[in-house]
């Protein structure tokens, strides 16, 4: 988890059928045509050319590939770990490309907007390489003010390096320098719901209001800080103390622990080989509060990994059990747990087939979600993830919730949460869950137990944190969670 600043989240992969086409900038719809008038002719361009060697283009061609992943439905972190030309960067280049990588994602609604002002004509269905030539080209011109120069030149050596886009050099070259004159205001007057896909702004528009959306919106395109959660005992205002020492800018939190910005490797991070802290999204850190005292009871974390509400329980003196499917991602949870000198039994098991020996006291259940509330985190998530997912997630959700609820003791506490911004998967959820259940009630949260975020209090009495709350001091996550309780 902190090794590669995941934060808590529920990301699922989408079955083929249901990953999203490519999208086209505007102008750039329709059946397939010839290129445009600045395509580069003649025999000798017919066959694409060998690598090359040209300094810089090895990180654009690992974000190139990146894309493509992404594109095919793989959440960020994954399309980067599985990216053979990322592995080989060194240095600055892999912060470079990850950097380039993240801002290109972010921003790709705007940046898809810009380009089709100085497209002449659409571009045929087939060049979807090329559209991500220009994508990297403008994130570097109006994002990264990487040099013109090495934008630009980067950028047509990628189109030479395969015969598919070798036609396209000189359009490249000519968009790539009409956008660096344009310049880095171009983009930045192009409306925040650009960056945002339709069906995800009409739901926050629907759900929030036109304001409170955009703020949103706004939000997401902001790089955001790194969130630390320290175990019990921990002198945070010491430790701030060591990161500024560090030339680090630290500040604490008023629901706990501390930000800093975002760092390229936590694991340099003064107190990380010692275990005091760990990497977690100010939002993601409230769920746990809300099951109150829960030392020395009995607490099952349902869809556990990547482990950081299971490291809170654990520090919390809960018997805590955490459980999850994946394999790989559990082996990270007891990497932390070992850092960190904390005890859970971990269990590789589906959430929904768990059947314990004993009932629990209390139950996380951090569900499977459309992570919605975390695109500031993973900007990946708008454009890997669709409209048709939130029906079958939905599903799941309540079955894990009548599940859940079966595994607790009378009297016992379940705080469903899911890191998600749609109504579907929160306030729907909670109110159908307590429908389904006589046997439940509802306990209000309060805003002292979540650092007196009194507007993430929803009338109902649920958690809901929004990407635009702590507007100016970094920004959090989006958050829903509601507590309910068995009847003794």
């Amino acid at each position: 988890m902190d090794k590669r600043q995941t934060q808590d989240r529920g990301r699922p992969k989408r079955p083929e059928s249901e990953r999203p086409k490519f999208d086209r900038p505007k102008g750039a719809r329709g059946a397939d045509r010839k290129p445009p008038r600045e395509k580069a002719g003649g025999d000798d361009a017919k066959r694409a050319r060998p690598l090359s060697t040209m300094a810089g283009v090895a990180a654009r061609r690992a974000v190139l590939e990146i894309l493509d992943r992404v594109w095919e439905g793989a959440p960020l972190d994954e399309a980067i770990a599985k990216t053979r030309p990322f592995e080989h960067l060194e240095g600055p280049d892999r912060g470079f490309a990850r950097l380039l990588a993240t801002q290109t994602l972010r921003r790709r609604g705007a940046l898809d907007h810009l380009i089709g002002e100085f497209l002449d004509r659409p571009l045929p269905k087939k060049s979807a390489r090329v559209m991500d030539i220009l994508r990297i080209a403008a994130a570097q011109l109006l994002i990264l003010e990487t040099p013109a120069h090495a934008a630009v030149s980067t950028s047509v050596e990628l189109a030479n390096e395969r015969g598919e886009t070798q036609g396209y050099a000189k359009l490249i070259n000519a968009i790539a320098r009409k956008i660096g004159e344009a310049g880095k205001e171009a983009l930045e007057k192009i409306p925040a719901r650009t960056d945002t896909p339709s069906w995800m702004w009409r739901a926050w528009e629907r759900q929030f209001g036109p304001v409170v959306a955009k703020a949103i919106a706004e939000a997401h395109r902001e790089t955001p800080p790194l969130d630390l959660t320290f175990k019990p005992g921990e002198d945070v205002e010491a430790w701030i103390a060591r990161f500024k020492e560090a030339g680090l800018d630290a500040r604490p939190l008023a629901m706990g622990g501390a930000r800093l910005p975002l760092v390229s490797d936590v694991t340099a991070l003064p107190g990380f080989e010692d275990g005091a802290w760990w990497v977690q999204d100010a939002a993601a850190s409230l769920p746990v509060k809300l099951l109150g005292d829960i030392a020395g009871k009995v607490v099952f974390d349902l869809c556990a990994a990547p482990g950081g509400k299971t490291l809170q329980l654990a520090a919390a003196g809960a018997r805590v059990t955490a459980v999850d499917k994946s394999g790989a991602r559990m082996e990270r949870v007891s990497e932390n747990l070992a850092r960190t000198k904390l005890t859970a039994d971990i269990v590789e098991d589906d959430a929904l087939r768990f059947k314990p020996a004993e009932k629990a006291d209390a139950i996380l259940l951090d569900a499977p979600c459309t992570a919605t509330g975390t695109i500031r985190r993973h900007p990946d998530i708008p454009w890997s993830k669709g409209e048709t997912a939130l029906a079958a997630l939905a599903e799941l959700q309540s079955k894990m919730i009548d599940h859940a609820l079966s595994l607790l003791k009378p009297g016992g506490l379940l705080v469903y949460c899911v890191c998600s911004l749609q109504r579907e998967e929160g306030e729907r959820q909670a109110k159908a869950a307590l429908a389904r259940h006589p046997e439940i009630e509802r306990v209000p949260v309060t805003a002292a137990e979540i650092g007196g975020l009194d507007k993430a209090v929803t009338r109902e009495g649920d958690m809901r944190t929004l990407p635009s709350m702590l507007a100016g001091e970094g920004e959090m996550d989006g958050f829903f969670a509601a507590r309910l309780r068995l009847s003794a």
